[in-house]
């Protein structure tokens, strides 16, 4: 079976906006990340399970609110008590997720092909977040993570790196497109590579 991305049919490679007489590296980047394992751990509340002993591809689940822990092929963001949200290019860590964390202390669910995932790259990029979202970016920083909403979409937004601004945008499959659509119309004033 083959998995068809959520913007599949809209993301166009290309120069958009006001691009002309910029330097490339001045240009924001809008990348669609495809291919990813997502997989939301919630753990019970009346489980008494120590999280701290909880090692997943090298990574602890962090109880620091707006944190990420990571490495060079996982991310698992805080989403809030008791909830985290894996990110990882290793699509075979959800068999090791699922024997780890046992059915009566946590819900491990497959999030993979329900999102959209938009990345933003270049200095730029906290400007973008900040016309269609009431969050403070200036406090945003690199491995942070935070859930909020881009013009009325619920989206969480994942500080990669902060040198350049990277930043990576997962909304529900079904707002993709129109997340996709906002987000542009907002780099339009910049200029944008679509990659």
């Amino acid at each position: 079976m083959t998995s068809i991305s959520a913007l599949e049919n809209i993301h166009q490679k290309g120069l958009f906006g006001d691009y002309e007489g910029k330097n490339e590296n001045e240009l924001i980047k809008i990348f669609e990340r495809k291919n990813l394992l997502i997989v939301q751990i919630a753990q019970y509340k009346n489980s008494s399970f120590l999280t701290k002993d909880i090692n997943i591809d090298g990574l602890n689940l962090t109880n620091e609110t707006l944190k990420v822990s990571c490495n060079t092929d996982t991310r698992i963001l805080w989403c809030g008590p008791k909830n985290w949200l894996l990110i990882s290019r290793k699509k075979d860590l959800l068999k090791t997720i699922q024997k780890l964390l046992i059915d009566n202390d946590f819900a491990v669910t497959n999030l993979s092909h329900s999102r959209a995932i938009i990345e933003l790259e270049g200095e730029n990029s906290k400007e973008i977040l900040k016309k269609g979202c009431p969050f403070n970016f200036n406090e945003l920083k690199k491995d942070n993570c935070v859930n909020s909403v881009f013009n009325g979409i619920t989206i969480t937004i994942d500080m990669i790196d902060d040198n350049p601004n990277t930043i990576r945008l997962f909304a529900l499959r079904s707002f993709g497109e129109s997340l996709y659509h906002s987000i542009t119309d907002a780099c339009l004033e910049f200029g944008y590579k679509s990659l």
